[in-house]
């Protein structure tokens, strides 16, 4: 694995060259991306066309084609992430010591972020581009799924970073397709990578957060609920939790549990669960659901609380109040994304204070977990990490901070 320790070595380099660059050449850096990205839209697509050929699980092509369409969101993740001011060297907060010391908390790049991820090749532009505009370096270990188009997207990412007269080996694409690679990225470069990012199925994340000697950003699993209160408006409820689970099923901020007050049960309830079923959503239910169903639904049993189905099926549980709501989300959550329907200010007070969860919501779809939808332009992933970051990991989550302590010939009694 010596070529994975010149890549780290490389990026050491690489980053403290990055430190000197002027941030409107950051920026024309991105804006050149953008266009060779454009420019070669048909080469992208070519080269996309060929991994998802290969491609034998097939319940992943959503997330691993490429079309123009696509090409689009890109572009304009790229462009959004362009016109952020630049994040470092912020000061967050200044104040005057007891001593007369003048301190400062000003905002530093993290440094190099390794990133591992699966069948997603718009995550090599994305992090390629908030990386630079952070002036953090990148190490990519893409899945081999999605080989081809993202060696293209980072080819074209150096390409600008040359042109600009910027360290190419700001961004590293590890061609290497072995599996063992993942295991040294994340055993023997801990003097070369600051903090690894995994993005993909739990078996990724959860390899990766048991094996690495490095600081881990990322969430093992996107078990996301509603709970739809007594007080709540029945045409936004069915709107919302459609959207929520059904939208888009793959991604981790669907929906895959919804509670639901049992006083509501007969009324509300039943057309919510109504309007699943119409939706061509499979819903496995508990013992008090189906008997108003004639027990003609599924059953639920224990695992189904814990499982992120990332399908077209979810689980359903009556509940007394919105106390023993967040009592279940409590035990069986993953402190990603957690949302509750009312129109009742004391209850919707309480659930979103006392969830543990990164996203807590009110009233919307949970599939707004996601950094594009923050404003943030784009993400590197989730984190439902209870440090620092939590929730869509964009722009100002890629910086940490240091102290700067001022003074006048000042010393310690």
């Amino acid at each position: 694995m010596k070529n994975i320790l010149l890549i780290g070595k490389k990026s050491k380099k690489a980053y403290e060259n990055l430190k000197k660059i002027n941030h409107k050449k950051i920026n024309k850096t991105l804006d050149d991306y953008i266009k060779l990205i454009l420019s070669n839209k048909n080469k992208i697509i070519k080269e996309n066309i060929k991994d998802v050929k290969n491609l034998k699980r097939k319940n992943i092509l959503d997330r691993l084609v490429l079309d123009e369409k696509k090409i689009a969101s890109i572009v304009k993740s790229i462009n959004a992430i362009k016109k952020f001011p630049n994040p470092v060297g912020k000061v967050l907060e200044t104040w005057v010591g007891k001593n007369k010391l003048r301190i400062k908390r000003v905002t530093t790049p993290i440094g190099i972020i390794g990133i591992i991820y699966e069948s997603r090749p718009n995550v090599t532009a994305d992090v390629a581009a908030l990386c630079l505009k952070s002036y953090n370096c990148a190490i990519l270990r893409g899945g081999s799924e999605a080989y081809h188009s993202n060696k293209i997207l980072s080819e074209l990412f150096r390409k600008s970073l040359k042109k600009n007269k910027i360290d190419q080996n700001c961004l590293q694409f590890i061609k290497n397709k072995n599996r063992k690679v993942v295991d040294f990225l994340l055993s023997k470069m801990s003097n070369y990578i600051d903090v690894i990012v995994p993005r993909g199925g739990k078996g990724l994340v959860a390899k990766v957060q048991k094996s690495s000697n490095v600081h881990v950003i990322g969430h093992l699993e996107g078990l996301c609920h509603i709970y739809l209160d007594k007080e709540s408006n029945l045409n936004n409820a069915i709107k919302i939790i459609v959207n929520a689970k059904m939208r888009r099923t793959s991604i981790c901020g669907a929906l895959e549990t919804l509670l639901i007050n049992e006083k509501i049960l007969k009324t509300n309830g039943i057309q919510v669960i109504k309007a699943l079923i119409e939706s061509g959503c499979e819903v496995i239910v508990d013992k008090k659901i189906n008997k108003l169903f004639k027990n003609n639904l599924k059953l639920a049993k224990e695992k189904d609380w814990r499982t992120e189905y990332l399908d077209s099926k979810i689980s359903i549980k009556s509940v007394k109040n919105v106390q023993e709501a967040v009592l279940h989300i409590l035990r069986y959550g993953t402190m990603h994304t957690d949302c509750i329907i009312s129109s009742n200010k004391k209850n919707t007070e309480y659930f979103l204070k006392n969830v543990n969860s990164a996203i807590a919501m009110h009233n919307v779809s949970t599939q707004f977990a996601d950094g594009g939808e923050f404003g943030f332009g784009g993400e590197i992933g989730i984190s439902t990490n209870k440090l620092p970051p939590r929730g869509p990991v964009g722009l100002n989550q890629l910086t940490s901070y240091k102290y700067i302590v001022l003074g006048k010939n000042i010393v310690r009694k």
